[in-house]
């Protein structure tokens, strides 16, 4: 199999652990060095998505400040850190771009994206949490976040969200009802 013309890997010319431009094709997803035998998988990124609902039924949604989908709709979350569970991750990233704590998740599903970022695709798999939190009294717009508010779970436009995955997702939420416990 060879890797496709929009795989991340075809930009990857030179071996990063010797150097060497002997840096080629192992397979689909892997390249591997003919002059120190060192192969390299290119893996998805994980990322995270908080679906949090309140006492309404709404739905919290932010608004992008940032491209990729500036100006756009999207659901809290972000990438994970390096020796950070994904139940950390989104609590983080739910703290940093909304000022909120979250106090419950429970794991929803999973989708892949490419999030373009500085020109490079990032392949991702979005995990989709549901998520409490113990109240949105400070919920406030920060780090990449250009606005967030809560929407009426029926008011709720898949196309108004700017990443893939994210429209997936919410296309699936809205699909299944019973996904959701809100615990």
């Amino acid at each position: 199999m060879n890797i496709k013309r929009g795989h991340p890997l075809r930009l990857f010319r030179f071996c990063p652990k010797c150097g060497s431009a002997r840096f080629i094709e192992n397979n689909g997803h892997s390249k591997r060095c003919e002059s120190c035998g060192f192969t390299y998988y290119f893996n998805p990124r994980a990322a995270v998505v908080a679906v949090i609902l309140n006492d309404e039924g709404e739905i919290l949604v932010c608004r992008r400040a940032k491209d990729p989908a500036k100006g756009t709709l999207d659901l809290p979350g972000g990438f994970t850190e390096s020796y950070e569970t994904a139940e950390e991750a989104v609590n983080r990233e739910v703290k940093e771009e909304t000022g909120l704590d979250i106090v419950q998740t429970r794991y929803l599903f999973s989708l892949p994206n490419v999030y373009t970022y500085s020109g490079f695709d990032v392949h991702t798999m979005d995990l989709f949490f549901e998520s409490r939190v113990v109240s949105s009294e400070n919920l406030e717009a920060r780090d990449d976040v250009a606005e967030c508010f809560f929407i009426p779970f029926g008011d709720i436009n898949p196309e108004d969200f700017g990443l893939a995955s994210i429209r997936a997702g919410i296309k699936k939420i809205i699909t299944s009802k019973d996904l959701l416990q809100c615990f």
